[in-house]
């Protein structure tokens, strides 16, 4: 994809955040269709960041491996991104 498409696709799909800057969601992003690493790859570029999810406690019982990351233990995907104030400038 070209760098003006991803800027008009990301100003479409984004909202405002509290922070002043962007949010954009990344179900979002992976539903606009094909480029969705190079939407990603661009907003990282442009100063977005991963929003950090919150850890919780271990998971208790005899069907905890299966509620979290996984039996390998392997890291979620972020669920959004957020933009700094001025990314589309």
């Amino acid at each position: 994809m070209e760098d003006d498409e991803i800027r008009a696709l990301v100003k479409r799909l984004a909202r405002v955040h509290p922070s002043g800057g962007t949010v954009i969601e990344r179900a979002a992003i992976m539903a606009s269709g094909a480029g969705s690493r190079d939407v990603m790859t661009w907003i990282v570029a442009h100063g977005g960041t991963p929003e950090a999810t919150a850890k919780t406690a271990a998971p208790k019982g005899l069907h905890s491996w299966r509620v979290g990351t996984g039996a390998g233990g392997e890291q979620k995907a972020p669920s959004r991104f957020v933009l700094p104030a001025g990314a589309f400038d």
